[in-house]
């Protein structure tokens, strides 16, 4: 086989080495580069305006081929100083024509491909990609995230939307809206006396037979016969004349936004207490229009009839039934104030009253129940006073657990309860207020997360594909730089076919 033929394979990173151990290059070139570079760079001061200098130029390290490519361009630019003898006087054109000689003495040019050749493949080009892929990933998790922030914002947006379904409001005014709804507890407390607290009636009779006692289950009883009544009408039994219900402990309007002074609890008083005064001599008022004197004056014991003004308070009034006042027209009855002027559903006193006797109630017909439906007798302690009753069987008692059943279930229903704790704690309507409006700031806190997080996907992509000319145009001058190394060995080798392996661009 003809030597000729057989083709010159030199692994990239071995380039170097090989130039040195076939005596090519000095081991020593990289200190006689440094003249070579300072040449350059002092050439590149002075050069003509021409556009494909600019662009060889810009952005990019000069090599020996360059400085080629430079020297055919001045030869156009510079032909005006080309002498008869075929030499240029022009200084630019001498000083890269030195740069050319340094160059090659030593094959220092050579030897400087192979190291940026090695460079380029090794480092540059392998780091400027993995930075295109780390912005390119960066990207898709930021389009992810924008993704993920939309789905969690509809999440929150649905739950939401279902509390306030369940509450009954819109939720654009929400506190405000949230002590609106306590208007919808009477009807909701009527319809369960209505509908629900008949039911129980002969269940409540069934229990009085077996207790033997006629005043069991007060409250019960009480909603049975009369309904849901104030108070004062369970206590004293008649009708108020007046009810003077508390005022609610809260603002209707939403003072979330404002200070923690705005959202105190308004307990009724428009005016302040004034504790003291800075004169020493200022009197109390006692609420009469006549001033007290403390320092003179005499106790009037009632003696002299003529001492008594229209204004004398008449002490034969009966105070039979405490808290009831007699009016001057004859009708019995008095003012309901305070808990008195609520209802049985609404006084949290009389209200666990009432679930301790459903539940005591319920307990018993279960306990009856389970008597009723057991065959082992021996564990069983028979309810003597009602085994003469042959009106309710199993199947009968059953029904009346689910009445009972059903009228807790509405008691304790959380709608129900909800707007309960509404009306009688208003620490619980800046707690629900709070957790919805939590999900409002949650919602708005995603669609800005949405909106940056895309905007950021964005930005990663355009400064990936901002590096992608960059990229191609250093892909290319590699090439370039391989082909001419190969070239130049080729030519030293008798024009034999060189292969520069390992780079893979």
């Amino acid at each position: 086989m003809n030597e000729q033929d057989i083709p010159i394979d030199i692994h990239v990173n071995k380039l170097s080495d090989w130039l040195v151990s076939r005596r090519i290059a000095d081991k020593n070139w990289q200190k006689n580069i440094k003249d070579v570079r300072n040449k350059i760079n002092e050439a590149i001061k002075d050069m003509p305006g021409n556009e494909k200098l600019i662009e060889l130029l810009s952005g990019s390290y000069i090599n020996y081929f360059h400085c080629q490519e430079i020297i055919d361009i001045l030869k156009m630019t510079e032909k005006e100083s080309k002498n008869i003898f075929g030499s240029y006087s022009s200084q630019r054109m001498k000083d890269w024509i030195a740069v050319i000689k340094s160059y090659e003495k030593d094959s220092l040019y050579l030897a400087e491909a192979a190291q940026l050749l090695a460079r380029n493949i090794n480092y540059e080009i392998p780091s400027a990609r993995k930075q295109m892929t780390t912005l390119e990933k960066l990207s898709n998790e930021a389009l992810t995230k924008s993704q993920d922030a939309v789905k969690s914002e509809n999440v929150l947006k649905n739950e939401f939307n279902i509390a306030c379904q369940q509450l009954g409001i819109k939720g654009e005014n929400i506190k405000q809206e949230l002590v609106e709804k306590i208007k919808d507890l009477p009807d909701m407390q009527d319809k369960i006396v209505k509908n629900l607290i008949p039911d129980i009636k002969s269940s409540v009779t069934l229990y009085q037979n077996f207790c033997g006692n006629k005043h069991c289950l007060p409250v019960i009883k009480h909603l049975i016969e009369k309904g849901n009544t104030t108070v004062y009408e369970y206590k004293y039994n008649e009708a108020p004349i007046k009810v003077e219900e508390p005022p609610l402990p809260f603002s209707l309007t939403d003072n979330a936004d404002n200070s923690n002074e705005d959202s105190a609890i308004d307990f009724g008083d428009d005016e302040g207490v004034d504790f003291g005064d800075d004169d020493a001599n200022a009197e109390i008022d006692f609420g009469g229009d006549a001033e007290v004197n403390l320092e003179v004056g005499e106790i009037n014991w009632g003696d002299d009839a003529e001492s008594q003004d229209a204004n004398e308070i008449d002490f034969n009034i009966s105070l039979e039934g405490s808290g009831i006042v007699i009016e001057s027209d004859g009708m019995s009855g008095g003012i309901a104030k305070n808990d008195e002027a609520y209802t049985l559903f609404d006084s949290p006193n009389y209200r666990d009253s009432l679930l301790d006797e459903l539940y005591e109630l319920e307990s018993f017909l279960k306990l009856r129940l389970y008597e009723l439906s057991t065959s082992d007798k021996n564990h069983v302690i028979s309810m003597s006073l009602l085994d003469h009753d042959t009106d309710h069987d199993a199947k009968s008692i059953n029904n009346m657990v689910k009445k009972i059943d059903a009228v807790l279930a509405a008691l304790t229903a959380s709608t129900y309860m909800q707007i309960y704790q509404i009306k009688h704690s208003p620490k619980f309507v800046d707690i629900l207020s709070n957790k919805l409006k939590q999900k409002l700031r949650g919602i708005e806190k995603f669609k800005q997360n949405q909106v940056s997080y895309k905007n950021k996907s964005v930005e990663l992509k355009e400064c990936a594909a901002g590096l992608v000319p960059n990229l191609t145009k250093m892909i290319e001058q590699t090439k370039g730089l391989l082909k001419h190394i190969e070239k130049d060995i080729s030519k030293r080798y008798k024009n034999r076919i060189v292969n520069l392996i390992g780079a893979n661009l």
